[in-house]
């Protein structure tokens, strides 16, 4: 059962994330053969004040 795990910065809308796993799901599922049903997708959400680029928070880069 392939999982995927993916972490990006807060602030996508809800209809963004859900394009976002149905695509990876469809993009597994096609590269691996693997049934649709088998795949889990899992999005995780950053706060802006916990990723950093450089040593400074995407937060105080005003990102």
């Amino acid at each position: 059962m392939p999982l995927v795990n993916i972490q990006i910065i807060e602030g996508r809308s809800q209809e963004m994330i859900n394009d976002l796993m149905k695509n990876v799901t469809d993009t597994v599922s096609e590269s691996l053969d693997a049934p649709k049903k088998n795949i889990r997708v899992i999005v995780t959400e950053v706060p802006k004040t916990h990723w950093a680029i450089g040593g400074t928070s995407v937060k105080d880069l005003g990102r």
